[in-house]
């Protein structure tokens, strides 16, 4: 399955992967920074307009609200995809090993 947004972007690998448990936008925020050992800080509307597309593409489901806020996970779908993405980069960084440019890093 080919997709206009694949690859994805380090934004969309990030929210999709913080959306494993049950999140709000704000608290998908944090996770990123979490994840990413802080070197990831998306802005409001990045991770909103992120999150409208991935819903939009069936990648992201609406689960629940708390208040006002929204609470977001991924589908089935998404998990798939980000599978075909973890396999497509693990190939890459297997093109990696026994390299000469491995040997200079």
């Amino acid at each position: 399955m080919k997709h206009k947004l694949l690859p994805l972007s380090e934004t969309m690998h990030y929210i999709l992967l913080a959306l494993r448990e049950p999140l709000h936008g704000y608290a998908v925020m944090q996770k990123i920074e979490q994840l990413s050992n802080g070197t990831v800080i998306l802005a409001a509307g990045t991770l909103y307009g992120a999150i409208e597309n991935l819903k939009k593409h069936g990648w992201i489901e609406s689960v629940g609200d708390s208040g006002r806020r929204k609470i977001y996970m991924i589908t089935t779908e998404g998990n798939d995809v980000l599978k075909m993405e973890q396999e497509r980069l693990q190939h890459i960084l297997s093109l990696y090993e026994g390299s000469e440019l491995n040997e200079e890093v």
